[in-house]
């Protein structure tokens, strides 16, 4: 009994060590590159599955996803689709390093999620099933942000959605095309700050 007991404050204790040098490394990447980084604590697991929800994994499609930081957000996709479907940018070489050693089944890209031509290395070529970005968006122009969402929905069918995270109380993304809709999809409480989550879709045309 008291070997049970042990095993389990054990296990509880690594889990707590685990999640303090995830918080840790996320701070410090937050410190170094402020503005690569939306927050100063990783994802909530409760924000993280609201925006993996969108995932459809019958689709046959990859789901890209945009800034995975420490892989708060990571996890939760991968509780819907399997490693060899997913493909994550990120931006840190630090972060990147430990996503390659978190995630090795995972085909992770270090690069910039405003290039993905290059950082693919595609042409524009590939299509997704969704997008899920954790972009720190408000940290970037306007006209940056907009042309950033258009160039994301010519990555997916018709229909098919951007899940973006932000810490504003209005969608980051200005929508001024007619043929992009923008909806609030979430509002998450349990993340520290609260986040809201929005989804940009292609519009259908008239």
């Amino acid at each position: 009994m008291r070997r049970r007991e042990t095993a389990l404050k054990n296990n509880i204790s690594d889990r707590l060590v685990r999640k303090f040098d995830t918080e840790l490394k996320f701070f410090r990447g937050w410190l170094d590159g402020p503005k690569a980084v939306g927050a100063i604590m990783p994802t909530s697991q409760f924000a993280a599955r609201s925006m993996a929800s969108v995932i459809d994994p019958d689709s046959g499609l990859r789901v890209l996803e945009l800034g995975p930081g420490t892989g708060a957000i990571t996890r939760a996709i991968l509780e819907r689709i399997p490693p060899e479907k997913l493909t994550s940018i990120e931006y840190s070489q630090d972060f990147y390093e430990h996503l390659r050693n978190e995630y090795p089944g995972v085909d992770i890209r270090l690069g910039d999620a405003f290039d993905l031509d290059t950082t693919l290395g595609d042409n524009g070529e590939t299509q997704f099933d969704c997008v899920i970005s954790a972009v720190p968006l408000l940290n970037f122009p306007m006209a940056k942000r907009i042309a950033f969402i258009d160039s994301l929905l010519n990555r997916l069918p018709k229909g098919r959605p951007v899940i973006q995270i932000s810490y504003g109380p209005v969608s980051p993304v200005a929508i001024r095309d007619t043929h992009i809709s923008s909806t609030p999809h979430d509002f998450i409480l349990r993340n520290l700050p609260p986040a809201r989550l929005w989804a940009y879709r292609r519009a259908p045309l008239t």
